[in-house]
């Protein structure tokens, strides 16, 4: 996602509302913007304005995060570092210990 500094002064671009509320942002902004399919917007109310601002990669991997949360997709709680550490490396073989570290 990219944003231009100054954009030029143009006319208003029109979208149409959906059946399901749904709006396509004009070809021409999308691209500017340097929107793709996925990506996560702001939506505002600004008096008798709605307001799409594009969030950051950082936002959009919290929302991700959230979801997982939702649907289950979460290992844990768990009793100690060390269930912890056998949950995060699964049935792998222990690692043998260097020489070094003797």
């Amino acid at each position: 996602m990219k944003t231009q500094a100054n954009p030029k002064p143009a006319r208003p671009l029109l979208a149409r509302v959906g059946a399901s509320r749904q709006v396509a942002i004009p070809k021409k902004l999308h691209d500017e913007l340097g929107l793709a399919a996925g990506d996560i917007v702001e939506v505002e109310r600004k008096g008798n304005q709605i307001v799409l601002t594009p969030k950051d990669i950082v936002e959009k991997g919290i929302a991700e995060g959230l979801a997982d949360l939702k649907k289950g997709r979460v290992y844990g709680p768990f009793s100690s570092v060390q269930d912890m550490l056998k949950s995060l490396h699964g049935d792998k073989k222990p690692r043998k210990k260097s020489k070094r570290a003797a």
